[in-house]
């Protein structure tokens, strides 16, 4: 489609306003289901407990979103006011963001694990008029940096059983008690150029930046996806567990709920999230790459235990693998194929899919940083209809993707309406109705971003194929320089390295050294499972980091990896850490993309250990 028809159709429509629609066509529908409180799911709860028993519907998610509206503009709350959010994936974040918007406000959604300097600054530079916290521990954080917040004039906590809050702190459930406002009159007050919200990066070097994204900009992507996908996700299952703080889970099960009429599952803990996917077998699921990982991890640890169950699922996977080599063309399988397909389809991945959730799954999406082609490649060959896009929070997340068809190796070809060109230096650089407005109060960064001629700079390095469909080849700003002065790239050898199960996370280093190396960190979940099944004796991660046969299948597990590239590019010497990076941490961001300044400071002493 070309942009002036993007354009087009989406003049006048905002987010609130599209929430209106919702809510009149669907009012009886269930928008939001969630657990009752204290029922965490996993092993030792029955299946009958272990459930997403609580609904709401749209129409009381419209009633509850107008009641925050009124209680909020009771407090004071002023069109143009900003307002924070920082509660886990809960009911209650729909329709207080929602909320805010119907006020004339704009919801900030921020980290949970944000600490209080963290706090003093998002608040400060966003200038919040007032916060709505999940938790009293959450709650407690605020209260530290509240003195050097002056405009930070009220607080507004959701849950609060033993009544530990101080008086000045005003209980959620009064904003509910407000005489609701009118939705399709406080909808219309919002115009597309507002800010409909403003997306804070992780910080991985320097002070957060606020993405201002305006309804405009949501309105155009959630038309330019639903061009791509070919058809509306309306009453779809989804699992929402990734932090609404980030663009790409804010999109998919906030935006593109209230578009489309989705039927979410709140899921407050990440580690619920395997519970959640047999629970809700969403239909529509995005997973950033560890999260696909450590289901493919999941799997073949099932399978492993058994050599001839191994032997045959390997059988099934070079059937599936052929098969996906044709599906992702769009063209029929041959016949004999087919055969082959619909057998072990049957005797084998339709139960694999049910076992992790996925059995009816009609779009399967990772996104936020590079899948190991492996990973990506063994979902295709189950069966699962896997994409890939590629985005920022910049451009309101999705700048490339396709539904069909798919080619493994890419991100997908521009979804329609974007223009993206590569520069001489192969620096992507995208134009359109979802490239943001700018930094809030960063003129200087947002000039080195954005051009006067509307173009994206997204530091990325990029080619496209001869079908049009682009290829991500690294950060431009995180190439390694070896010593030898040959330009490498880090995050293609992580990913290689990454897709071998016992490894969770890997660091690639060697800028302006005679040779690569890499961190490695074992996987938390594969790794005792492994030792187990090899007889090794171990009390601890740090315990199987030091084993010489851990080290052994660790180093196995790199030479095959290196086969993929070429000798200067190869991985020389590794370091093992006797640790884990969780997410949101020095090492990994909340989305588990790696802080390579984080990690190249922290264990400076480790990778000069490599080269000593």
């Amino acid at each position: 489609m070309a942009i002036g028809d993007i354009d087009a159709a989406v003049a006048g429509r905002t987010v609130p306003g599209l929430f209106a629609a919702t809510v009149g066509a669907r009012p009886d529908a269930v928008a939001v289901r969630w657990r009752p409180p204290g029922v965490p799911g996993g092993p030792g709860v029955s299946p009958e407990e272990n459930r997403a028993t609580e609904t709401m519907t749209w129409a009381e998610y419209g009633d509850r979103a107008c009641q925050v509206a009124a209680g909020l503009r009771d407090l004071g709350v002023r069109p143009g006011d900003r307002v924070l959010l920082m509660m886990r994936n809960r009911p209650e974040f729909h329709y207080a963001d929602m909320g805010v918007l119907l006020a004339g406000g704009t919801p900030i959604s921020i980290y949970t694990s944000s600490s209080p300097e963290q706090i003093q600054y998002l608040a400060g530079h966003s200038e919040a008029v007032a916060a709505i916290v999940g938790d009293v521990g959450l709650l407690e954080r605020f209260l530290k940096v509240r003195s050097e917040l002056p405009a930070l004039a009220k607080l507004v906590l959701v849950d609060d059983p033993d009544g530990l809050a101080p008086s000045e702190v005003v209980p959620f459930g009064d904003l509910l008690g407000a005489d609701p406002v009118d939705l399709a009159g406080a909808a219309a007050t919002v115009r597309p150029e507002d800010l409909l919200t403003l997306i804070y990066t992780s910080g991985t070097t320097g002070p957060p930046k606020g993405v201002m994204i305006s309804n405009r900009n949501v309105c155009w992507v959630l038309e330019s996806m639903e061009q791509a996908t070919g058809e509306r996700v309306t009453g779809w299952r989804q699992v929402s567990y990734l932090p609404m703080a980030h663009i790409a889970e804010r999109f998919c099960t906030h935006y593109l709920h209230i578009a489309d009429g989705t039927d979410v599952t709140s899921c407050a803990e990440p580690a619920a999230l395997a519970s959640h996917l047999r629970e809700v077998r969403p239909e529509h699921f995005l997973g950033v790459p560890r999260v696909w990982e450590k289901i493919h991890s999941g799997i073949m640890a099932a399978v492993s235990g058994d050599p001839e169950k191994l032997a045959g699922f390997e059988r099934a996977l070079e059937v599936g693998r052929k098969a996906a080599a044709v599906r992702v063309t769009g063209e029929p399988l041959p016949p004999a194929l087919a055969a082959a397909w619909e057998q072990v389809d049957t005797a084998v991945f339709a139960n694999i899919r049910a076992l992790v959730g996925f059995d009816q799954c009609r779009i399967g999406i990772t996104g936020a940083a590079p899948i190991p082609r492996p990973v990506f490649d063994f979902f295709l060959a189950i069966g699962l209809p896997m994409t890939e896009v590629y985005g920022l929070s910049e451009c309101t997340g999705p700048m490339t993707w396709a539904r069909t068809p798919v080619r493994p190796g890419t991100v997908g070809p521009p979804i329609p309406g974007q223009e993206i060109m590569l520069l001489d230096d192969g620096e992507v650089c995208c134009r359109g109705g979802n490239v943001f407005a700018g930094y809030l109060k960063d003129p200087d960064r947002t000039a080195e971003m954005l051009d006067g001629d509307g173009w994206l700079h997204t530091g990325d390095i990029g080619q496209f194929d001869e079908a049009g469909y682009l290829k991500i080849v690294d950060r431009k700003k995180e190439l390694i320089i070896t010593a030898g002065g040959k330009n490498i790239s880090p995050a293609n050898l992580e990913a290689a390295i990454k897709s071998y199960p016992l490894i969770g996370q890997a660091c690639a280093v060697g800028d302006a050294r005679p040779y690569m190396s890499a961190l490695i960190v074992l996987d938390p979940d594969v790794a005792p499972a492994w030792a187990q099944s090899q007889g090794i004796g171990f009390s601890s991660l740090a315990d199987l980091a030091e084993h010489p046969d851990v080290r052994a299948e660790v180093e196995r597990c790199v030479a095959e990896a290196n086969t993929r590239f070429s000798q200067v590019e190869q991985i020389k010497r590794i370091a093992i850490l006797p640790t884990e990076w969780p997410p949101d941490s020095e090492e990994l961001t909340p989305t588990m993309k790696l802080k390579r300044r984080g990690v190249l400071a922290k264990y400076a002493a480790e990778i000069e250990d490599l080269y000593n």
